[in-house]
């Protein structure tokens, strides 16, 4: 985690985003004390593991009939 002080952050505010978004998080300090925390507003999304979610499918029984049909059957029945 990075700490830096106010007149600083406004400085090389561009910098500071570009390590943000990175994944570092940054405090942001005046007169020593911390008055504010950045961090990714969204974290990194992992990539699938299409593996495993083959693995998966190999698994399950085949369907008798198309899932369309089925999820109407399904929304229908409430």
């Amino acid at each position: 985690m990075l700490t830096v002080n106010l007149a600083l952050a406004q400085a090389r505010s561009s910098e500071l985003l570009d390590k943000v978004e990175a994944g570092e998080e940054v405090t942001i300090t005046r007169h020593g004390k911390p008055v504010a925390h950045m961090r990714q507003a969204v974290p990194p999304r992992k990539p699938l593991d299409f593996e495993a979610l083959a693995a998966l499918r190999a698994m399950l029984p085949p369907q008798r009939r198309p899932s369309a049909e089925a999820l109407r059957e399904m929304r229908d029945e409430d």
